[in-house]
């Protein structure tokens, strides 16, 4: 098994301006990494950045829409000539959009898989490149555990997870001959400012200073997925190979 000591290490970080990707840069500088934080708002960006200096730690801002694909190859440049080598990236922007069936509006869907699944896409592919040519590199995309299996609500975010899941999964048999290592990242309900608009019951809900610790502690230690936390995880993943009808019954008493 794969093992990193994030210290000193070059690392990528999308979504950084909050929720978990906020939470994961402040986490990430405490242990010693060099940060390169994208999102769309420079000017949060900066502010993170000051306060993580001003803290000791190492961050650069490099503003950026993960959903344009020569933006992230234009970061990803600009990271390796300023700061170095990428050793690991955490492509993490993401949203969230409640399934509404009676205004069903398939732009809505596609617009999450964009973000969700294609800001993935995109930041890979403006990555790997790099990492394949100096024969090492760290991918651990946050995806998560709505993409085990379908739940009432969450059509479009727990889709587009799923085909992040996928995707990885399927990718991991490749480019381990290439010495490029994959951690996925499962979580499940994490306090931040898009799960406050929730308006129902999340259990096992964590604040986002203990997901970025969790993620940090699963990537050190080389995990293939880093899914939290543990009960919730073991819920759904015995709930992926339940019959449909004992599933949906079960589904169906809870919601």
């Amino acid at each position: 098994m794969a093992r990193i000591q994030l210290q000193g290490k070059c690392i990528w970080l999308t979504g950084a301006s909050s929720g978990i990707g906020e939470s994961l840069a402040f986490e990430l500088a405490r242990r010693g990494a060099r940060v390169a934080l994208t999102a769309r708002r420079a000017e949060v960006l900066e502010k993170m950045v000051a306060e993580i200096r001003s803290q000791g730690g190492q961050a650069w801002s490099f503003p950026g829409d993960v959903t344009n694909l020569d933006e992230m190859k234009q970061v990803v440049d600009s990271i390796e000539k300023s700061v170095g080598p990428i050793d690991v990236a955490i492509p993490n922007a993401g949203t969230h959009l409640f399934t509404v069936p009676e205004q069903f509006n398939s732009a809505e869907y596609l617009s999450i898989m964009q973000l969700n699944f294609g800001g993935i896409l995109y930041c890979i592919e403006a990555v790997l490149p790099r990492m394949l040519e100096r024969g090492k590199g760290w991918l651990a995309p946050v995806a998560s555990l709505a993409g085990y299996r379908g739940l009432p609500r969450a059509a479009a975010y727990g889709a587009s997870k799923s085909a992040a899941i996928h995707f990885l999964e399927s990718i991991r048999f490749h480019l381990k001959r290439k010495n490029i290592t994959i951690s996925i990242v499962n979580p499940g309900f994490v306090k931040t400012p898009l799960t406050d608009k929730n308006d129902f019951r999340m259990p096992f809900l964590v604040d986002s200073q203990r997901a970025a610790r969790i993620i940090c502690r699963g990537i050190e230690r080389g995990k293939r997925e880093i899914a939290f936390p543990w009960p919730f995880t073991w819920v759904l993943k015995i709930a992926r190979i339940l019959p449909d009808p004992i599933y949906e019954a079960l589904v169906n008493r809870c919601w």
